[in-house]
């Protein structure tokens, strides 16, 4: 695939916003990108390294929209279709920044996490995908925008049919169903996670909760496909190369998702 940016060279982009009544286009804070430049449907891992890999290997004509604190941004065609890859970085609090900047801001209609996960059974194993239905949590953010009620964050159902079938054709295993949206990578309560376990929850990632409360709240569609990249029961997993570049049915299933 090829990329205007050229590998290995740094990303250019213009300058933070410094008001219309210099000439120069609004940007927002932390995107920075100027309007046009990133695709009504986004692509987002959270590894900045993983966006540009994707951007490298999976979509034509990639240019470079944003590098604003090492995370970047690219926009590209897949099969014809304009589409964007946007880093988000770790964590639910993370995530959203990107999240309300590219909903509110950019007016993208559609995301997809594709990110990595820590599965929680036996019955998935390293690179096995999760495709994920909803997303439990222990962080407080939305008891605080719900005033202590618990909402269900839940997937996009037609992006999640779509990338159900897509699975089918892929050599990887998949599964559909619950994830956990930690707040911690180093849980202080690491048995919880079995508790979770018990009630059907596949997997721990940080960032799935938030995607789909957003997306609810700027009535968008969102979705959050991860690979195993480690193994909580059996110690198992991935290094962070293979992280970063060996997740590539799963961008394909995202891929496929949303242009089908």
């Amino acid at each position: 695939m090829s990329t205007e940016y050229g590998a290995g060279k740094s990303c250019t982009h213009r300058p933070y916003d410094r008001g219309p009544h210099l000439g120069w286009v609004p940007m927002s804070t932390h995107i920075g990108a100027a309007p046009g430049e990133i695709a009504s449907h986004v692509l987002m891992p959270g590894d900045p390294l993983r966006a540009r890999w994707i951007a490298e290997t999976m979509l034509e004509d990639a240019t470079c929209y944003t590098e604003v604190r090492g995370m970047y941004g690219f926009t590209g065609t897949w099969n014809g279709h304009r589409v964007s890859v946007q880093g988000s970085g770790m964590g639910l609090p993370s995530i959203s920044i990107y999240l309300n900047e590219l909903f509110a801001e950019y007016d993208v209609q559609a995301v997809v996490r594709v990110g990595s996960c820590g599965a929680l059974t036996s019955e998935l194993g390293l690179r096995d995908m999760v495709i994920a239905s909803g997303a439990c949590t222990d962080s407080a953010m939305n008891r605080i925008r719900f005033e202590g009620f618990d909402y269900a964050p839940v997937a996009d159902f037609d992006l999640l049919r779509k990338a159900y079938d897509a699975a089918q054709g892929q050599p990887v295993n998949s599964r559909v169903g619950l994830l956990f949206s930690g707040d911690s990578f180093y849980h202080p309560r690491p048995e919880l996670r079995s508790r979770m376990a018990e009630y059907g929850v596949l997997a721990v990632e940080m960032e799935a909760s938030a995607l789909y409360t957003l997306a609810a709240q700027h009535k968008k569609q969102a979705l959050a496909i991860c690979t195993v990249s480690d193994h909580i029961l059996t110690g198992e997993q991935t290094t962070a190369l293979e992280r970063q570049e060996t997740f590539g049915p799963m961008v394909e299933v995202a891929l496929t998702a949303m242009f089908s």
